[in-house]
């Protein structure tokens, strides 16, 4: 590739106006690598890796490793590319390897480092000390799990084992791969470990959905008297936020504002996203608005939080608060707004905000900005146009879509097209104990027994269970979980006869247990309505209204969609004994006060 077809930005560069007019004998051009800062996309650096041919280095090391070391590092090249630079290296070196593992890394081909790493190995190169650690993000990223072991299993039999940055990476590794006993063990043969180490596994242990775990550790890490850093707030944050714990968040407020944790942007984030999944938007607002700087993650958090708490119209006026601030939406920003339209039934306007994305702000929809669109319109009724728009999307439905449109087949009661939308589902996944009861329960509404007796037949042929349903409430700091009529809670008996003394008293204002819910023939409608009784929303609640003093807030997090019933419940309970109540599930948050609830029973 001859010089002169560089772009003009690094043309001049390489002009003989460059040359030295006082002293013409010595060559003066600079290094084709100084333009290395300046290059944008694969094709400039192809054309920097000529002007090194045409400079006769193709053959320097040095070189060589700086354009790889590019590639690896810089989005807007590839790794194939640093695999063809790699290959032309006749004896490379095991640093030459760990860029490049680095490299395979962070791409969505990972895995390609082991390959690459098995081949160096039967050239006689012998691993060092970051080359673990970088061979373990791969196997990470890539979710492959057998690899890292053989990788763990290397690293002990080389001497490595006890190095220390291979403690962390091995442990990420695991809990990446979903093995969160392997990643605890290596943890706890660790006989000094670093904060590192611990936030490595307080990670772990949020990722993997297992917040009250990643606490314990968190206050182990305290009282080894090891300082914790902005990572393991991070981490700490997102578990008071999984386990809905307000007022064990509001002490990690504090212990970040004592520690200095609230100059980090991302932390005054992350406290955005707990205190609005804890039900507290009054103190997600106020962490927002203390914020001296505010990216576009932090206000595409607070948009969300505005969202999930069913301010769609707040949400959206935050979202022009935000382009007027000069500040750019990305693919989340758009995610809570299109989920405050959905939520509040703002279908034309979520059209609207679908169609902008990609035509004015260059962001392109994903799954997930589709599944939004999906639920817009079907929550709206318009159930055919859903079933069309996902019909006609540019990629291949997921199961997550069908699924979303089969929920709002139940809820507007169309058995035929929700029984078009199972076999979609079924021929991507039929595993999903959800989808069986979603169908089960639709066809019972319509009385359609030999269909509901068929499905259910059809679940325990293929094995299929049923998520039970688990609402969890803090109590003093302690978070108590609650499941539907299993009775495991310690009070759980007291508690049963505090149920029914309080049932009795909301149907003398007006309730009226809906046993229509109960999808069960063969069950009286005393039997139907002691089902009811004993969902695990309204324990949780019990246990919050004889646990706490008068007037407290009762909160409330479930791990799937309120049921029909406890939300009618609920709303008696608020009124009755004058308490707010605050619940969390699945899709968003319902703030129960007076009778009615935030919602507007649209949900």
């Amino acid at each position: 590739m001859s010089v002169a077809t560089l772009p003009l930005s690094l043309g001049p560069l390489f002009s003989s106006s460059s040359t030295s007019k006082t002293d013409s004998s010595k060559d003066t051009h600079p290094s084709p690598l100084s333009l290395l800062p300046k290059c944008s996309s694969l094709r400039e650096l192809r054309q920097i890796h000529a002007a090194t041919i045409k400079s006769h280095l193709q053959h320097d090391l040095s070189v060589i490793t700086k354009l790889i070391n590019f590639c690896t590092l810089n989005p807007s090249t590839t790794m194939d590319y640093a695999q063809h630079l790699f290959d032309q290296i006749p004896e490379p070196d095991i640093v030459l390897f760990n860029t490049m593992a680095r490299g395979y890394a962070r791409t969505g081909t990972s895995i390609r480092a082991v390959a690459l790493f098995v081949h160096i190995l039967r050239s006689g190169l012998l691993p060092d000390d970051y080359t673990f650690p970088s061979l373990l993000k791969a196997c990470a990223n890539s979710k492959s799990l057998e690899e890292g072991k053989q990788i763990h299993c290397l690293a002990i039999k080389l001497g490595f084992y006890r190095n220390i940055y291979v403690h962390p990476t091995l442990i990420n590794m695991y809990t990446e791969c979903g093995d969160v006993l392997a990643a605890r063990r290596i943890f706890d043969r660790i006989l000094k470990p670093c904060v590192v180490t611990y936030n490595a596994m307080i990670t772990g242990y949020v990722r993997n959905s297992r917040p009250n775990e990643a606490l314990s550790l968190f206050r182990e890490l305290q009282a080894s008297n090891l300082k914790p850093t902005d990572v393991t707030m991070l981490s700490i944050l997102l578990s008071c936020a999984l386990l809905g714990a307000l007022e064990l968040g509001k002490w990690i407020d504090d212990y970040i504002k004592r520690n200095g944790f609230n100059e980090y942007v991302k932390v005054n984030t992350a406290l955005i996203d707990m205190f609005a999944k804890c039900g507290s938007l009054e103190d997600a607002v106020s962490v927002f608005e203390n914020m001296r700087y505010r990216d576009t993650q932090a206000w595409s958090t607070m948009i969300v939080a505005y969202a999930i708490h069913g301010h769609g119209n707040k949400a959206i006026s935050m979202f022009e608060e935000m382009k007027s601030a000069g500040v750019q939406p990305d693919e989340v920003t758009f995610l809570g707004i299109l989920y405050a339209c959905s939520h509040t039934g703002l279908v034309e306007e979520g059209y609207k905000y679908f169609r902008a994305m990609n035509g004015l702000y260059g962001v392109a929809p994903g799954i997930k900005h589709y599944g939004c669109m999906v639920d817009l319109l079907g929550r709206a009724g318009r159930l055919e146009e859903a079933y069309q728009f996902i019909e006609g999307l540019p990629i291949k439905p997921t199961p997550i879509l069908w699924r979303t449109l089969l929920s709002s087949c139940s809820s507007h009661g169309n058995v035929e097209l929700g029984k078009r939308v199972i076999k979609r589902i079924f021929e991507l996944d039929d595993s999903h104990g959800g989808d069986y009861v979603i169908l089960s329960n639709m066809c019972a509404r319509a009385g359609r027994w030999e269909d509901v007796n068929y499905v259910r037949k059809l679940m325990k042929d293929r094995g299929v269970t049923k998520v039970p349903g688990c609402s969890s409430v803090e109590v003093d700091n302690v978070v108590h979980e609650f499941f539907s009529g299993d009775g495991k809670h310690p009070e759980s008996r007291g508690l049963y006869r505090v149920l029914d003394e309080l049932v009795e008293e909301l149907k003398m204002v007006g309730y009226v247990p809906d046993t229509s819910l109960v999808f069960h023939a063969d069950m009286t409608e005393k039997e139907k309505e002691a089902t009811l009784r004993y969902h695990s929303e309204k324990l949780a609640i019990a246990f919050g209204l004889i646990n706490t003093p008068p007037r407290t807030t009762i909160r409330v997090v479930k791990n799937l969609r309120v049921c029909g019933d406890c939300h009618s419940a609920a709303k008696f309970i608020s009124m009755i004994f004058n308490r707010e109540i605050i619940l969390r599930d699945l899709h968003r948050f319902h703030h129960f006060k007076q009778g009615k609830c935030s919602c507007g029973d649209f949900w």
